[in-house]
């Protein structure tokens, strides 16, 4: 058990020293462009009274938490700008320390009310969508999972197309921020959607998909922000089977998203709202395709307060419903709803630590990836979970 906590924290610090550098040069120009370098490196340590959680084995005590990333971006001319993320994580058995492209894109602001990005691009949704990757921005070791699931982290955090965006002022009504976008969606072949697959002894050959939706928040008064998402998204799997080629597609999958986030002084508070009307076409060999309605309506609703300079205190709760389980007569196979309270401690403006506690009641359906997998519990899923989360960041 120490040689494995070991592996976990020499990775970590590793990728912290790698990060070094780049922390000394971030200022550095190319011609009499300025380069912005910033990143992170994250080791996180989950232990659990029962279930095990995110494909680790957490009732056990797991390290196998461990992130970073390293961007760039520079100003090309005074209105046309470039960026790019490269991401590295292992999580239990989701990803496996391969680098990943998070975004990489071009943006050229035309004027404040009207700009325009193109390749890959971060996706405007709800709150915290386009920001899930700098956890150091939150008091949470694990933003609310019915909302913002890790292990999908890849399939939402990014589109391959364009964006149209602005920021409209409305004078005494405050400003108005609105975003528009289309393009592919993106998969990887070592998150959620293969791990609950392969938990039923399943594989996917081939998925795709594409997103077109917008966003647009309201900015009344300083510290206020309201706002509205939606999209329609698609996605094409086909999965290999005893029985041949199952294929799935998208019948409908519209979700809408209502969030508002408040901040004054030391205080804070959050709240998000999703409907994922979701309802995939099944086609088996030889046999009539059948619709499965696949939605939930995940919510949570947060509250944070700075105690001191360096410290700051949270909770939350989040909730997943979900609309037809697989198993109706499992009542705990229909929700999750998990109560969190957190503690953040800034050790200085480069490093964080964080302890959580997670008081999680039922395990959702397992026929969708919503943390808990059946395979990485081979005696049965129990209702309730109690997780510990511990995580050290450091960030530049």
């Amino acid at each position: 058990m120490r040689l494995v906590i070991g592996r976990y924290m020499a990775a970590a610090a590793l990728a912290a020293l790698s990060f070094s550098p780049a922390l000394r040069a971030q200022d550095f120009k190319i011609g009499s462009r300025p380069v912005q370098v910033h990143g992170f490196a994250s080791q996180g340590y989950l232990y659990s009274n029962q279930n095990n959680y995110l494909t680790m084995y957490t009732s056990h005590g797991s390290p196998a938490f461990t992130e970073g990333s390293l961007n760039l971006s520079m100003p090309v001319t005074d209105k046309f700008r470039i960026a790019a993320q490269g991401y590295d994580r292992k999580m239990g058995s989701i990803d496996d320390f391969r680098p990943s492209l998070d975004f990489a894109y071009g943006d050229f602001k035309v004027a404040r009310w009207l700009g325009f990005r193109g390749g890959k691009v971060k996706t405007v949704m709800g709150l915290y969508n386009d920001t899930q990757d700098m956890a150091f921005l939150y008091p949470w070791a694990l933003l609310p999972q019915g909302v913002y699931p890790t292990d999908l982290r890849t399939t939402f955090i990014a589109h391959t197309g364009g964006d149209v965006y602005g920021r409209v002022s409305l004078k005494k009504a405050g400003k108005l921020e609105y975003t528009f976008y289309g393009g592919l969606r993106s998969y990887d072949d070592r998150e959620g959607y293969y791990a609950y697959t392969q938990s039923l002894s399943l594989k996917i050959t081939s998925i795709s998909g594409r997103i077109i939706g917008g966003d647009l928040r309201w900015l009344p008064v300083n510290g206020l922000t309201l706002g509205v998402s939606r999209a329609d998204l698609t996605q094409d799997r086909a999965v290999s089977s005893a029985i041949g080629t199952i294929t799935q597609s998208t019948k409908m999958n519209r979700p809408w998203v209502g969030y508002a986030d408040y901040a004054r002084g030391k205080w804070g508070a959050s709240f998000e709202y999703r409907d994922m009307n979701d309802i995939k076409t099944i086609r088996i060999p030889l046999g009539t395709p059948k619709d499965q309605d696949k939605s939930t309506k995940p919510w949570f609703a947060s509250a944070s307060y700075r105690a001191t300079p360096k410290l700051q205190l949270g909770v939350y709760h989040s909730s997943v419903t979900v609309t037809a389980p697989a198993n109706p007569k499992d009542t705990a196979s229909n929700h999750i709803y998990d109560e969190v309270g957190s503690a953040r401690y800034d050790i200085n403006r480069f490093w964080d630590v964080k302890a959580e506690g997670h008081f999680i009641e039922g395990y959702g359906d397992t026929l969708q990836a919503q943390g808990f997998y059946s395979n990485y519990n081979p005696q049965g899923l129990k209702p309730r979970t109690n997780l510990l989360m511990l995580r050290a960041t450091f960030k530049f």
